[in-house]
């Protein structure tokens, strides 16, 4: 009779007691290292889960130093002021030029005069002496000095290496009353009364709007 109990016992034990055969191969096995296959595939998959992990860790990376550098591109102080500047000053220029081809008014006919005769605008009715004249053959201003006449050793050199410094000018005025010296830096003249500009074929001098 008692030895049949412990036999139940021992039965029991066994079966209830003892070590768990799935649990020992999931936890002993990756221990031993090399034990057997169940080792090696539990080692594998360990190093996968790993890799995933640090792939996942590096994209989630990038990507937040990717918003990072667009969050910094447009919450730069400067970056709103540098566009307005660029398109600001692309349509200055076209808005500067603008009143000066549309609202500057032409001489017509042009005349020349001495000093006696007013400057301005001239036409028909008011015959005014142009005082923005330009030469379309050097594309220099034409200078005028009231009271003044040029000296009759002027030359083409003279006004060409001297245009348009006056203290370089004024060693070939000469006083004169009433007269008015004009000049370029391929022609010049003195002019006492109201002339017509197209009475002088030589001049190549247009009105420059004024």
């Amino acid at each position: 009779m008692a030895k049949d109990l412990d036999e139940l016992l021992d039965e029991v034990e066994s079966k209830f007691c003892g070590p768990d055969p799935l649990r020992l191969g999931v936890v002993e096995l990756p221990r031993g290292g090399g034990g057997g296959g169940g080792g090696v595939l539990s080692n594998d998959r360990s190093r996968a889960e790993e890799k995933e992990t640090l792939r996942s860790t590096e994209a989630f990376k990038k990507e937040d130093d990717l918003d990072s550098l667009i969050n910094e591109i447009f919450e730069e102080p400067n970056f709103d002021k540098k566009c307005f500047k660029l398109k600001s000053k692309s349509s200055g220029n076209s808005s500067v030029r603008a009143p000066i081809q549309g609202l500057g008014k032409s001489c017509s006919p042009v005349y020349l005069g001495g000093s006696a005769i007013p400057c301005g605008i001239g036409t028909n009715t008011s015959q005014r002496a142009c005082d923005h004249l330009r030469c379309i053959a050097c594309d220099f201003w034409v200078v005028s000095y009231d009271d003044y006449r040029w000296d009759k050793s002027c030359d083409y050199l003279f006004f060409r290496n001297n245009m348009p410094e006056f203290h370089k000018l004024k060693t070939k005025l000469v006083k004169k009353k009433g007269t008015r010296a004009y000049a370029c830096q391929c022609c010049w003249r003195a002019v006492e009364e109201l002339t017509d500009l197209q009475t002088d074929r030589q001049l190549r001098w247009v009105c420059g709007r004024h």
